[in-house]
Order: C-alpha cells, then sequence, then structure tokens
C-alpha cells in the first residue's frame, strides 16, 4: 500500500503535468511493453486456461474506486444456518493467462509492481489482461482463484477452501455507495454483511495486538479556478473492505505453513526509539496519548478526518519499514514469521494484477488444499521473490515519496516567500534547527530550516515558504 495517496485530477495545470512526466523518465519507469509481450498478451487474452469449476451463479460484487478497472477481487458474503457467516472471495487467475517462462511472465519479473503516478499507474500487466481479460469486470465470466472461508458468530475463521473456479461479477460498486447503501439501510444483504463481518474481524485484530491504518489521500481540489491541497478520509466502508482481504491473507499463510512451502508477509517489531518519535509526533499534532495507553490503541482512536489526526496517521506509516518476504521450504517455516501490524502470520494474495508474488502465493495455496506439491515453475521462483519484490517496492516507494514532493512543489511554486501557520512535528537530534512541520491548510508535510535556534517541537509556528521547485521535487520552509 502507498504510504501517501495523491490524486490529480483534469484540474491540473500543464507544468504539473509536465513535471510528472519528466519524472518518470528521470526514475527510468518502464512505461511501453515490448511487442513480445503484448502479442503474448493478446493471445493470452483470448484463449486463457479455463478451470472447470463453474460458480458463475453466486452473485459476486467488487467494491473499487469508481475509475478503477484492474479489478483483482470479488466477494460474496452470507450468513450460516449456524449463526455464522460464509465468505467466498474471488481473486483474479493471472496464472491462466500468463505462461511460465514466456515474455509475459519474464515482464512481470521485471515490473513486480503497478507503479502509481499522481495522474496515473504503470502497469504490471498489459492493459488487455489488467484491465481486460483478467480483471474480474461485471458481467464477464472470469478465471478465479475462488477462497471460500467460513466464519463463527464472532468472526474466527473455522474453515477454509480454494481452488480455481469460472465466476461472474454481477456489479461493480464504489466505497461510497457502499457506505451509503449500508448506511441508509438499503445495502442487499450480500453488502449490508460487509458492515458486519468488517467489524467482527475488527474487533478480533484489535484483541490480538494488530493494526490497520486508515491513511488519508491528499487530493488536488479545484476551486475559483484555482487548485490546493487537501485529505480525504476514507470510509469505514474502506477499513471493513480491508478486513476481508487481511482475510484471506491470513488464511493463505496458514495453508501454506501446514503445508511447508511458502512465501509470507513479514514485519518486525517497531524499535522503541521509532515508538518514541511517534509519541513526539503525537505530542506536536496534539494527538492524546496517555503513556498507559497502546500504539495500537491511539491509532484505532485517530479520526482521519481530522488534519492534525490525518497527518499523525501519515507518520504512522514509518513504523511499516522494514517489511519483507520471508520464504520457507521443506517444512522448516522461519520463527518469528509474524506480520508486526497485523500480529499473526500473514502473505499477500489478493492483488496479482498488480503485485507479482500474489500469482505465486495462489498457486501455492491451490496445491495445498488439493495436497499436492506446487508446481515446479512456482518452487524454482520462489528463492528469488524476496529480493525481487524488495526491490519493486523499493523503486515503488521512490516514485511515490517523489511524486508527492513534485504535486506539493508544484502547488507552492508560485507562492514563494508567503506566510503559513504549521506545527512542528519533528525535530532532528544533531541538528535541532531543521524538522519537518505539517499545515493543516494547504495539505502539506515538508522539510524546515533555516533559523539558528532550536525548533520548537510541538508548538504551533509561522513558517516562511523558503523553496518550492517541482523540477527538483523540494518544498522547503524556514521559521518566518
Amino acid at each position: 500500500m502507498p504510504r501517501r495517496h495523491i490524486h490529480v485530477t483534469g484540474a491540473a495545470e500543464a507544468p504539473l503535468r509536465a513535471a510528472l512526466r519528466a519524472l518518470r523518465t528521470e526514475l527510468a519507469v518502464p512505461e511501453e511493453f515490448p511487442p513480445a509481450v503484448l502479442a503474448e498478451a493478446e493471445a493470452a487474452a483470448k484463449a486463457p486456461r479455463l478451470p472447470a469449476h463453474d460458480a458463475t451463479d453466486l452473485p459476486f460484487f467488487t467494491i473499487d474506486p469508481p475509475t478503477s478497472t484492474d479489478l483483482d477481487q470479488a466477494m460474496h458474503l452470507a450468513r450460516r444456518a449456524d449463526g455464522g457467516y460464509r465468505v467466498h472471495y474471488a481473486i483474479a487467475d493471472v496464472a491462466a493467462f500468463v505462461t511460465p517462462g514466456g515474455a509475459l511472465d519474464a515482464e512481470a519479473h521485471r515490473r513486480v509492481l503497478t507503479l502509481y503516478f499522481p495522474d496515473g499507474k504503470v502497469p504490471l500487466h498489459p492493459a488487455v489482461l489488467s484491465e481486460g481479460a483478467a480483471s474480474l469486470l461485471p458481467g464477464e465470466p472470469r478465471p478465479a482463484l475462488l477462497w471460500r472461508i467460513d466464519l463463527d458468530a464472532q468472526g474466527r475463521r473455522v474453515a477454509t477452501d480454494v481452488r480455481r473456479a469460472l465466476v461472474r461479477s454481477r456489479a461493480k460498486l464504489d466505497y461510497a455507495t457502499v457506505q451509503r447503501q449500508i448506511d441508509d439501510g438499503t445495502a442487499e444483504e450480500p453488502v449490508a454483511l460487509l458492515r458486519d463481518i468488517g467489524r467482527l474481524r475488527e474487533a478480533l485484530e484489535a484483541e490480538r495486538g494488530g493494526i490497520s491504518l486508515n491513511v488519508p489521500e491528499q487530493e488536488i481540489v479545484e476551486t475559483d479556478h484555482t487548485y490546493s491541497l487537501a485529505y480525504r478520509a476514507p470510509l469505514p466502508a474502506d477499513a471493513w473492505n480491508a478486513q476481508i482481504s487481511l482475510l484471506t491473507g491470513m488464511a493463505a499463510a496458514d495453508l501454506m505453513t501446514a503445508a511447508g512451502t511458502g512465501i509470507l508477509r513479514t514485519l518486525p517489531t517497531a524499535p522503541d526509539g521509532a515508538v518514541a518519535r511517534l509519541r513526539r509526533s503525537a505530542q506536536a499534532l496534539g494527538v492524546r496519548w496517555p503513556h498507559h495507553v497502546s500504539y495500537a490503541d491511539v491509532v484505532r482512536s485517530a479520526d482521519p478526518a481530522e488534519p492534525r489526526h490525518a497527518a499523525f496517521l501519515q507518520e504512522c506509516t514509518t513504523l511499516l519499514r522494514g517489511a519483507g518476504y520471508t520464504v520457507f521450504t521443506d517444512g522448516h517455516v522461519p520463527t518469528p514469521a509474524v506480520h508486526a501490524a497485523v500480529a499473526d502470520e500473514y502473505t499477500h494474495c489478493t492483488a496479482p494484477l498488480r503485485r507479482l508474488v500474489d500469482r505465486y502465493a495462489g498457486e501455492l495455496c491451490v496445491s495445498a488444499v488439493a495436497g499436492n506439491e506446487p508446481p515446479e515453475w512456482v518452487r524454482a521462483a520462489l528463492p528469488a521473490l524476496p529480493d525481487e519484490m524488495a526491490a519493486g517496492s523499493r523503486r515503488a516507494n521512490t516514485v511515490e515519496r517523489e511524486s508527492v514532493d513534485t504535486v506539493e512543489a508544484a502547488l507552492l511554486s508560485g507562492r514563494v516567500g508567503e506566510i503559513f501557520d504549521a506545527y512542528v512535528i519533528d525535530v532532528k537530534e544533531r541538528e535541532p534547527a531543521v524538522g519537518t512541520v505539517h499545515l493543516d491548510d494547504p495539505a502539506v508535510v515538508a522539510r524546515i530550516q533555516g533559523g539558528t535556534s532550536r525548533l520548537p517541537l510541538g508548538e504551533w509556528l509561522r513558517v516562511r515558504l523558503a523553496e518550492a521547485d517541482p523540477g527538483s521535487s523540494k518544498v522547503l520552509f524556514a521559521p518566518a
């Protein structure tokens, strides 16, 4: 998940788009697919490997942003007779289209992840697959990995199955529509149950000490023929939907560890120094954090619609640094093997159109349930996957960081010398005149330096915009 989401609408001016194009060139982003890859994708789109099991009778639905067409997941939720729940979760079967060792496979290993720029994306797979034949678009039969996860009345998992199946989504929903239908009572039961199951899973997450970050999105907002940055808070439906994905990732990790071969998403516990730094940021932003309250509880109490809480949630993502992938074979499961934020064993398996590793994790789970050894092409690729994913993640993080900096610099470029109200949310220990400030309006978090005295951590400060250069992706403030 990107650390800082940002979206540019059609209102953005040409200089900003020019700066983003230059950023693509600077980072050597592989935008165009080679002809051999496109040809293989076109052929695969016309003749995928279809499964024998037909589950097109299940009325699946997808939940994504309104403009999304690369739809990895579709779900159907139902009550069970014993008071529990049944989650059917269909994941796009990319392996039905990608031949191991082919040009399409090699290109996916080169790209690793879909890259998200503010004005568009650079996909992992050609659009004929990722936004067409492999995407779980409504009304279209699609090959999928069909998960069936049974929960008890408290939301705990009691049974798991996954197999290849042909599915058909009935509706493409967005978060705002789902939230509105649930709130006003017009949602059909399969949609309405998202709130019930989501809340149960959130309660279990809190019980085991896990945490989900509802990080706000930075948006460019057009007002009176000009534009500025603002935060958009996620809806509860965003979090409930994420709980279904987390549930599946945890179920997949259990299947792989039981089978003795797999790849886990792991994250070490944050060091005390990182938590102490976050406490300083909370103090700076006026976020209440009593000493007896855990980090997870503070995050759960934060309101992403409140600007200072939004900035705090952005800072919380620093505790997710150090996440990686851990491969195990022949039954030698690493210890510990948990993801600290999930507070359990977990893997990535629900976004194969956008993330390379998910295709392999899904294949491992299908093999585990069937009682088969994983295919040789999966076993052969496993040892290199952690390094490939790490390299891809570094590039994605650079794209994200530089994109945000470029957008902020472009939006502020005509305001150099202006005075803003800000809060000092971080100060460098060895350079106390250098730190980070958060502006409520516009929604900017940037560097400050230039004074001769220690910055007042946790206090309000008048700051002057000293530099805003989209060409260098640099925004710099100084004490006013």
